[in-house]
């Protein structure tokens, strides 16, 4: 089977690892996004996955917008028989999932239809879910919404990170895709249609979502700390002598009550403050400039004290 593989971000990386390692496929192109000023310096990078490929003597497309009419002359060329796509990040037009005579496959990390959309697994932790998981669908003109081929459910840690949790579903997602291309190699891909009345969307994150908001119950901010880890990272203002801007990796849900945003206590274990609804103890942190540590150690050196409120 000739495949096409097109993805940029690191959750691809495994995907096509296990694809170019199956008996039988040949990955006859690549298509990608073009190398993007990264870094502080704004150096022009490779995506994740272009730069994990590497030199493989494959071909590899990396056109601005792959809607362009010219943009799709390589892909008709190479001639797949399947395309594959994993958080490739740019919605195709008809015309791409007409190429290939198989039809286009898509691996979602989410049980669709539930979590449609941009970030499904930071959606997920973030509503405190206790199973998600990773499915391949056959693409149709909708966002995430062609017949199912395959899923994979999954638990989700009590305390995991999104970042933590997106590493597990690329690894295991690896595993569903290859299983999905051998399938409809062999003929005997199943196709179950979405039920639509279930669809739920995962909205693209946002850098202001980081924000701690104090108002909210403990366990909704937790899971935001969860959640936007290791993006965009949940942040708060500390008062002026203990570090201003703090980071927070790690939360844990205690018994309290105060003002949103007041220190309750100032231990060995951390920071415990104040929320809408019990509190938070700040378990690990990083302040503004600083390396991670656990909340005990940020006080040694920082004058926090209990009534001291955190914006």
């Amino acid at each position: 089977m000739r495949v096409a593989f097109l993805g940029s971000a690191e959750f691809a990386c495994p995907a096509f690892d296990a694809l170019a390692g199956l008996t039988g496929v040949e990955i006859v192109g690549i298509v990608t996004q073009p190398d993007r000023p990264r870094g502080r310096c704004l150096e022009r990078r490779p995506c994740d996955l272009k730069a994990h490929v590497g030199k493989r003597g494959i071909p590899v497309w990396t056109p601005e917008r792959l809607s362009d009419p010219a943009a799709l002359e390589p892909l008709r060329a190479a001639t797949p028989d399947l395309m594959v796509v994993v958080a490739y990040g740019q919605i195709l037009s008809l015309d791409a999932l007409a190429i290939p005579r198989l039809g286009c496959v898509n691996l979602h990390a989410s049980l669709l239809p539930r979590y449609r959309g941009a970030a499904p697994i930071q959606r997920a932790v973030e509503a405190g879910e206790e199973v998600t998981g990773v499915t391949t669908m056959f693409m149709n003109e909708r966002m995430d919404a062609g017949d199912i081929i395959f899923q994979e459910p999954v638990a989700i840690g009590p305390d995991e990170t999104a970042g933590e949790l997106h590493d597990r579903l690329a690894r295991i997602g690896a595993g569903l895709l290859a299983r999905t291309v051998l399938a409809i190699a062999a003929g005997a891909a199943p196709r179950a249609p979405q039920n639509e009345t279930q669809a739920t969307f995962a909205r693209k994150l946002r850098k202001e979502e980081g924000a701690m908001d104090w108002t909210l119950p403990a366990r909704a901010l937790r899971n935001r700390v969860r959640a936007f880890n290791p993006w965009p990272m949940c942040r708060c203002e500390a008062p002026v002598g203990s570090g201003r801007r703090l980071r927070v990796l790690r939360a844990e849900v205690v018994a309290g009550a105060g003002a949103p945003g007041e220190v309750l206590d100032a231990d060995a274990g951390g920071p415990v403050v104040a929320c809408g609804g019990d509190a938070l103890r700040l378990a690990e942190v990083q302040p503004e400039s600083g390396r991670p540590m656990p909340g005990g150690a940020y006080l040694l050196g920082r004058p926090l004290r209990p009534g001291d409120r955190l914006g």
